[in-house]
């Protein structure tokens, strides 16, 4: 089991998102309030803040948010859940893994600002089955792999 530890939104695709602290997940939208909302299948974005630490040891100043994840989390192995898997985010909302990492076609701000990006390869994203609120904190629990 995990927790957040960053709940971010932007208003704009491609951008650094900001810790707002609390939100709220929206089924088959993703998180209110966000750019990257909609019926699709990346609707939030998470990233391990063992991820940004690997950044930081490389000497970059980054921290939750920096690179464009919805939902940063400690405490629980990301890349290992397969596709398909559910999550609990927070007391209520359920989540299922849809992709792990991405492929950058087009050098976005967060690589320009930061020289580089861990989200491509470190992040994964879900899709909202149920809605809830969300907020720092919060456990990140796995219901079901895959």
């Amino acid at each position: 089991m995990g927790k957040i530890v960053a709940v971010c939104i932007s208003e704009k695709k491609g951008m650094r998102k900001k810790n707002v602290g609390a939100g709220e997940l929206v089924p088959d939208f993703g998180l209110a309030g966000d750019a990257h909302g909609g019926p699709w299948h990346r609707q939030v974005s998470l990233l391990a803040l063992e991820s940004i630490e690997k950044m930081r040891q490389l000497g970059l100043e980054v921290g939750p948010g920096d690179f464009a994840e919805n939902l940063t989390t400690e405490g629980i192995d990301l890349l290992s859940l397969p596709v398909g898997t559910k999550l609990r985010l927070g007391p209520q909302a359920v989540a299922e893994v849809t992709q792990i990492g991405k492929e950058c076609h087009t050098r976005c701000a967060i690589y320009y600002q930061a020289g580089d990006c861990v989200m491509p390869k470190e992040g994964i994203f879900v899709k909202i089955l149920t809605g809830g609120p969300i907020k720092v904190g919060d456990q990140v629990e796995v219901l079901q792999d895959g």
